[in-house]
């Protein structure tokens, strides 16, 4: 049963992870539009929560209290994802003639981003545990960790580094 979820959260993570492939080529070239953004985004989104219903064994009582806590949770990163978004388009559109202030600034807006990111998962921590064990909080945000991991890889593998 456990390698079945894990073969499910593998293949799971490799359309995922190509999702992440499509969403960063769109962002870090600037060629998509915003709705082909909001599209593959969306998507990404459906996926991880296909992912984490598939790993977290809920039961129904759980599942009816769990899910609008992870609804919130999402709805919160998406925000701070708007912020990642309009990073990246920040940095494409400014790629080419990068100096070293913008770069100084983009650094700085990157790293509160992170810090923002990590406070969220901190700030969830208690309301998920109100609904579920704290067993069932570790694996939820170990997994969600681990998409995001996937994601971001992605993202830096896609993203040209900086030319100094």
């Amino acid at each position: 049963m456990k390698k079945t979820k894990v073969a499910a959260l593998m293949l799971a993570g490799a359309a995922l992870f190509e999702s992440g492939v499509l969403f960063a080529q769109a962002t870090a070239q600037a060629s998509g539009t915003d709705k082909d953004i909001q599209l593959l985004r969306q998507d990404v989104r459906s996926q991880k929560k296909q992912i984490v219903a598939a790993n977290m064994q809920l039961t129904d009582a759980e599942a009816q209290k769990f899910w609008p806590v992870y609804d919130q949770y999402t709805a919160d990163m998406k925000k701070l994802g708007d912020t990642r978004v309009a990073l990246i388009k920040q940095y494409a559109q400014n790629y080419d003639t990068l100096t070293d202030a913008q770069a100084n600034d983009l650094m700085q807006k990157w790293g509160t981003l992170e810090e923002s990111v990590a406070q969220l998962r901190l700030k969830y921590i208690p309301n998920f545990e109100k609904v579920v064990s704290a067993k069932k909080t570790a694996l939820f945000f170990q997994i969600d960790r681990r998409l995001s991991l996937i994601i971001d890889l992605q993202l830096a593998s896609a993203i040209p580094l900086v030319q100094p």
